[in-house]
């Protein structure tokens, strides 16, 4: 239906009102921070690494600045594809029925940047959280394997759900349990509909509740049951997103009821999983006994173990003693490990400390949201099975990234620095958490580019930072993505080394990297290529601006040798005529103090290519050591008798 003009500045003024009154909020909020606008500046400039650390320190992704742009606005304008795709990655919007989205679509520099705009629907770009709220709500109705430790029961109907999930999202649930955690089973009051509890456990869970209520007896019992256990419960904003009739305002709320069910669990997370961790000698990490029966509800342990630390004189060798882990009590203020005193020799002999593990008591309905634990706790692995005590389940990596994981599955958010990026991208890929492993590779990709984005844009002739080099190990960062499938990775690190390829043509470990390359392909034939060196050779032409068909390299480099050699014969004919032989008899041109100091100025501001040669202008510099590095690339793979 195509509505009016009056009726569009009528929906148009409603809305705004709607805006001014708090009801609904701006989907473009106006932000004139010096913070945000650092932000736009680097997405202006597309610098990924400013990018990406504002964006983690909580940049508004979505508001706009003083000149009414967004941060995807200015980098779609800009012609910055990566900075584009890491803005849509984190939530940007670019919705086509928007002023902003069409803005975004209209201004973009290039058709692959409106295509990525257009490739990113609603739903992806909306609601990044959609995937947390999606696992809690499939444990609705998951029975294998089992999770639940507590049974809602409303007339002659039974919810099985869980303790932490209700104690995180209810303050109510959270005073009752922390009285009485044993408890099993809560009965609801008569009076109150089973469909209105059933809607009630809807919200709780975050999934999204479309009732349309009418005005029979029967549908206003259950709103009054609804409003009831909201209001006991302490849930008050569960009734105001059922019954909003705006749809607009009522998307609005269900993102807000999100943000707050992860903001709720993240409180939860650190209160009781991270602040419960216990470290304790790796020797003594199979004797530990945790009892079922723990205030934070934890159905198993998760154990990481610090590496080795080299210590100066000696270190202690501890004994395999058992050690009870009991249950959580208020007067405990914390987890008593005990037997308190253990007997401890002392020796002199070794040379590194007792490695320190770390045991997190979590829980199996979160850990799902990993294949691997999906698939470990479904089998008959002992893992799986029932037991007086918590299983201790051991993960390969340090606690620090097992602390990453741990946050990142129980509240879809996870912030991690370039130095664990890589471990964090492998632990993620060995446990199956696809998103994990995207958010890892993004970081590298981005953080790792150092101000190699302004290198390209600015300076594409390769002179970079000193610093910049030494922030990544970048032979580390293409085999991680070669191992883990991660094609993202693969062809950050070819780009990374085109743009530098001066710098690591003439490295052994780059020739090791080609030859790795090389063997990928198995049964190599003649005719097969390198996979690394065909990235390399595409970006190498995008550093330097120029086309194979149309080039003209030939062309500049033959100018240049007639340039250079009529060059010659100039000098030569002023010698035959102004110069004077010297004693052993050649030529020799006669010059003035005030030539020599002209001569030797021009020298020192003399544009060379990557031989030393001399050249005569920028562009002229850019087609030689383009060829140059060609050659080198030839050479090397001749010397490694490989065909490419």
């Amino acid at each position: 239906m195509v509505l009016k003009k009056y009726e569009i500045e009528a929906a148009l003024h409603a809305e705004h009102k709607a805006i001014q009154e708090g009801q609904l909020k701006e989907d473009n909020p106006l932000d004139q921070s010096e913070e945000f606008r650092q932000f736009c500046e680097a997405c202006r400039r597309g610098d990924l690494k400013t990018c990406q650390e504002k964006l983690q320190e909580g940049a508004n992704i979505n508001a706009r600045d003083r000149f009414d742009y967004t941060p995807l606005i200015l980098a779609s304008l800009c012609g910055h594809y990566e900075v584009c795709q890491l803005l849509l990655e984190s939530g940007a919007l670019c919705e086509r029925d928007t002023f902003q989205g069409e803005r975004c679509l209209y201004n973009a520099l290039n058709d692959r940047i409106r295509n990525l705009l257009l490739s990113y629907d609603y739903s992806k770009s909306r609601d990044p959280l959609q995937p947390l709220a999606s696992h809690l709500t499939s444990l609705l109705n998951l029975t294998v394997p089992q999770t639940s430790d507590i049974t809602l029961v409303a007339e002659s109907t039974s919810f099985k759900l869980h303790k932490f999930i209700l104690a995180a999202r209810s303050p109510y649930f959270a005073k009752k349990l922390a009285s009485a955690p044993d408890t099993v089973t809560w009965k609801v009051p008569i009076s109150i509909p089973t469909k209105s509890l059933e809607i009630a456990i809807l919200g709780l869970y975050l999934s999204e509740v479309n009732v349309d209520f009418g005005a029979s007896e029967e549908e206003q019992a259950i709103l009054a049951g609804i409003d009831k256990l909201g209001k006991q419960l302490e849930i008050d904003s569960l009734l105001d997103t059922i019954i909003e009739s705006n749809r607009r305002i009522q998307r609005q709320k269900r993102g807000q009821e999100v943000e707050r069910g992860r903001l709720q669990l993240d409180g939860w997370f650190h209160r009781n999983v991270l602040h419960h961790a216990v470290t304790i000698s790796r020797e003594k990490v199979d004797g530990v006994r945790w009892d079922r029966q723990n205030n934070i509800f934890a159905d198993v342990l998760l154990c990481a173990t610090e590496e080795d630390e080299p210590v100066e004189d000696g270190s202690s060798n501890a004994r395999h003693d058992i050690v009870h882990i009991y249950a959580i009590n208020e007067q405990s203020n914390g987890i008593p490990v005990g037997p308190a005193a253990t007997t401890q020799s002392r020796s002199r002999s070794r040379s590194r400390a007792p490695a320190k593990s770390v045991l997190f008591p979590v829980h199996r309905a979160m850990l799902l949201r990993s294949e691997y634990f999906s698939a470990m706790f479904s089998s008959p692995f002992k893992e799986a099975q029932d037991s007086e005590h918590l299983p201790i389940v051991h993960v390969d990596c340090t606690p620090a990234v097992l602390r990453v994981i741990l946050a990142y599955l129980y509240t879809e958010q996870a912030s991690f620095g370039l130095d664990t990026a890589i471990e964090v991208l492998f632990v993620a890929d060995f446990l199956m958490i696809e998103k994990l492993k995207v958010k890892a590779a993004m970081i590298i990709s981005t953080l790792g580019n150092g101000v190699s984005s302004v290198v390209e844009a600015e300076n594409p002739r390769g002179e970079t930072i000193d610093e910049e080099e030494d922030a990544l190990d970048i032979y580390e960062v293409v085999r991680a993505g070669w191992q883990t499938r991660v094609h993202r990775l693969e062809e950050f690190g070819a780009r990374y080394m085109a743009y530098r390829l001066e710098h690591y043509i003439d490295q052994e470990d780059f020739k090791q990297l080609v030859r790795e390359s090389a063997a990928r392909i198995k049964g190599r034939q003649e005719t097969d290529t390198v996979e690394l060196i065909d990235d390399i050779r595409f970006y190498l032409s995008e550093r330097f601006r120029l086309r194979f068909e149309d080039a003209g390299i030939d062309e500049m480099t033959e100018e240049e040798e007639r340039k250079s050699a009529g060059a010659v014969s100039e000098t030569e004919a002023k010698v035959q005529k102004d110069g004077w032989a010297n004693g052993d008899g050649t030529k020799a041109l006669a010059m003035s103090e005030t030539e020599a100091e002209t001569e030797a100025a021009f020298e020192k501001g003399m544009i060379r290519t990557l031989d030393g040669d001399e050249a005569g202008d920028e562009f002229t510099q850019d087609a030689l050591n383009y060829q140059i590095l060609l050659g080198k690339i030839d050479t090397l793979l001749e010397n490694l008798h490989l065909d490419a």
